[in-house]
């Protein structure tokens, strides 16, 4: 399911999910998570399973009830194990009428929005080789490799329509599971001024990778000969294919005007996105001293990957799903971690306190910028980063002004029930009280889930072969 929604800064979405799956060779049950909102006073509406709720139960429903108070381009997953790489997932366009940007661009709307998703052949559940993603879908649409030409060769590539001379803010969004895409639209440059619903200054550049998870908004200017144009996404390998044989990994840029066939253009990127460029149009420092371990509280994040036993674990610890969600152990007057489940893998954060993390990366990482200087006066502020190699350290701040519990995890969707995962306890003290009331159905889906056995052979999730760290 990939579909698209839109609302405006200052709306209040009231949802109601009806579990209505029954495919047997994926997971039944479900809970839905707004990835990027801060849900403040609603961190029960989160929908991260087991740790702010329990997952829905099939023929079951529950009601997700928050305000939006921010803008930007976000998305929603299920964030139930592996679910959301079997397709349920889709874009949320959060407009802003306090656009800095507007007069920068002339066309914004569902025509812009441009996603990404690996296309894997099998359910999520299943632990074979055969999970690897075998293209990149665009907007839902691509070709397969050479060996199935026989199979989907006429198979339609996405089109972006664009009228000459207008200026486009395209809005990617990264809905994949697995790999990150290095994205191109052959003959344009890109002028970023969105990551993660956080506006950027401007930066030009004619490529960028994009991570599971991240979003960008960039503009374009339709300044070129009527034509088509490549655009690509092309994933990193191992964790998918790259390349452009039989056209995978691609949609078409389309002037008005231009015949309805494929490409020919080819490009190479000259002007390549480097992160540490990019900076905050609001210029506010991070929370804390300006300098590395200058906040209240500082944790190392420090993971690694154990193939022997195949799992991961953060700070020796692996995250294993508790039997009761988090926050319902600290409604229930559960404040101390070392008595929160799951054991090893709750931190407790004191309210009204800066915070810096040191997110260690990991063996075999990613690309990344590999500057060893820090930002303190404006850096980007989004909600999903890479961490990259085992010598890398990536550096986030944030001011403890939300309490509940909070999901940190790796975006590569097979590495959260493999352990790469930690909560965040803010002020579980504090946490009743800074609520909103959840709706009657909170008090209904975990006695109805802990009676559920139709997953439970689905969720001996290993990492697909292959794919190492």
């Amino acid at each position: 399911m990939l579909t698209f929604s839109t609302t405006v800064q200052g709306d209040h979405f009231i949802i109601n999910v009806t579990n209505s799956l029954t495919d047997e060779r994926m997971l039944r049950a479900t809970s839905i998570h707004w990835h990027g909102i801060f849900q403040n006073q609603t961190n029960w509406a989160d929908g991260a399973a087991m740790v702010t709720q329990c997952p829905i139960v099939p023929n079951d429903s529950f009601i997700y009830d928050f305000d939006i108070n921010q803008a930007g381009t976000y998305w929603y997953h299920s964030h139930y194990s592996t679910q959301y790489c079997d397709g349920l997932r889709g874009a949320i366009v959060i407009y802003d009428p306090d656009d800095p940007y507007i007069e920068e661009y002339d066309v914004d709307n569902e025509s812009t929005l441009i996603t990404l998703s690996d296309w894997i052949h099998t359910a999520s559940p299943t632990p074979l080789l055969s999970n690897d993603s075998l293209t990149t879908l665009i907007n839902g649409r691509g070709r397969s490799l050479q060996v199935e030409v026989t199979l989907n060769t006429l198979s339609p590539l996405a089109v972006i329509d664009v009228q000459p001379g207008k200026r486009y803010r395209f809005r990617i969004a990264s809905l994949a599971c697995d790999a990150p895409f290095n994205f191109t639209i052959h003959g344009h440059k890109m002028t970023i001024i969105e990551t993660d619903g956080e506006y950027t200054t401007p930066l030009v550049v004619d490529s960028l990778w994009i991570y599971a998870g991240q979003r960008y908004s960039v503009i374009v200017h339709a300044n070129q000969m009527i034509g088509n144009y490549w655009i690509r996404a092309d994933p990193l390998f191992p964790r998918g294919y790259p390349g452009f044989d039989n056209d995978r990994n691609s949609a078409i840029l389309r002037y008005n005007g231009a015949p309805e066939v494929d490409p020919e253009t080819t490009d190479s990127s000259m002007q390549p996105l480097n992160e540490d460029d990019l900076n905050s149009l609001e210029s506010s420092q991070p929370p804390g001293k300006p300098e590395l371990g200058g906040a209240d509280i500082v944790i190392p994040i420090k993971p690694t990957w154990h193939p022997d036993i195949n799992l991961f674990d953060i700070n020796g610890t692996p995250f294993t799903s508790p039997s009761v969600p988090v926050l319902l152990q600290i409604l229930n007057g559960t404040f101390d971690p070392d008595r929160l489940m799951p054991s090893g893998s709750v931190y407790k954060l004191k309210a009204n306190s800066s915070v810096e993390l040191q997110l260690h990366g990991i063996t075999k990482g990613g690309p990344n910028a590999l500057s060893d200087q820090y930002n303190w006066v404006n850096p980007a502020r989004r909600d999903t980063v890479p961490t990259g190699f085992d010598t890398n350290l990536t550096v986030v701040r944030f001011f403890t002004d939300n309490p509940g519990p909070w999901f940190l995890h790796c975006h590569i969707d097979w590495h959260i029930p493999l352990g790469l995962a930690v909560v965040f306890a803010e002020d579980p003290e504090g946490t009743s009280a800074h609520l909103k009331p959840p709706p009657p159905s909170y008090d209904e889906i975990c006695p109805a889930f802990s009676k559920y056995t139709g997953d439970t052979a689905l969720l001996r999730i290993t990492e697909p072969e292959g794919h190492g760290a």
